[in-house]
């Protein structure tokens, strides 16, 4: 079973990003669940949408098992964005299991990349699919963090920030090396899968989420290629 930790809206300017605190929760929950993978879901980009920088919500994939692990996991999340969020910020977390996943939380999670949402209906829709949530301050970050999961359970949007050992490459390296890495596949932009062959990278691999694997696009660049991020 597939538990969601949806996270949004934990940083204010100048301090370090959701994304790095997403990351941070990740290592700490390892400890007793392991982690499948953080995902970053870009949503609407909108004057009425505070944000400080892209208006991106972070997801964490975990593995458990157990009626216990969901409200494990949220426990420790409520704990841990209390006191890591930033001064300010407005934190929302979400936990759901793949099962919760109704259609009403899938279109919520697709109305937000291109729609001006609320928190009343952030809160609708995760009560009416048995979601844990929790909001800090104005609690805007619920939104955010209800659609990170709707959008990461779909197994179609985003981008992997964190999946095996994805981080420690950089530069060059062998197609090889990459998948033993975490990446699930590596496709051409023009949808060839590439099998063997090299990749230089912008900073590390940043796979796309797509039919639930981690798909690596790149290409050509001399000899060898050069990775294209998408999602």
């Amino acid at each position: 079973m597939t538990i969601y930790l949806g996270i949004d809206d934990t940083n204010a300017d100048g301090t370090p990003g959701t994304g790095k605190i997403a990351r941070a929760a990740a290592a700490a929950l390892a400890r007793d669940f392991p982690v499948l993978g953080v995902t970053r879901h870009q949503l609407y980009r909108h004057d009425d949408i505070p944000a400080t920088t892209h208006n991106a919500a972070l997801c964490v994939h975990l593995d458990g098992t157990g009626n216990a692990a969901g409200g494990q996991i949220f426990a420790y999340a409520k704990d841990f964005i209390s006191r890591s969020a930033a001064p300010g910020s407005n934190p929302g977390i979400c936990v759901a299991s793949d099962g919760q996943i109704i259609s009403e939380v899938t279109a919520f999670a697709e109305d937000a990349k291109t729609c001006v949402l609320s928190l009343n209906e952030a809160r609708t829709v995760a009560r009416r699919a048995g979601m844990l949530v929790e909001g800090f301050g104005t609690m805007r970050g619920l939104i955010g963090a209800v659609a990170a999961v709707g959008l990461a359970a779909s197994g179609n949007d985003g981008r992997y920030v964190q999946k095996g050992t994805l981080r420690d490459l950089s530069g060059r390296c062998t197609v090889s090396v990459v998948l033993a890495a975490g990446v699930d596949e590596v496709r051409s932009t023009a949808g060839a899968v590439i099998a063997d062959g090299t990749v230089t990278f912008q900073e590390f691999p940043k796979p796309a989420l797509e039919g639930g694997r981690a798909v690596l696009y790149v290409e050509p660049d001399g000899e060898g290629y050069r990775d294209v991020r998408s999602g």
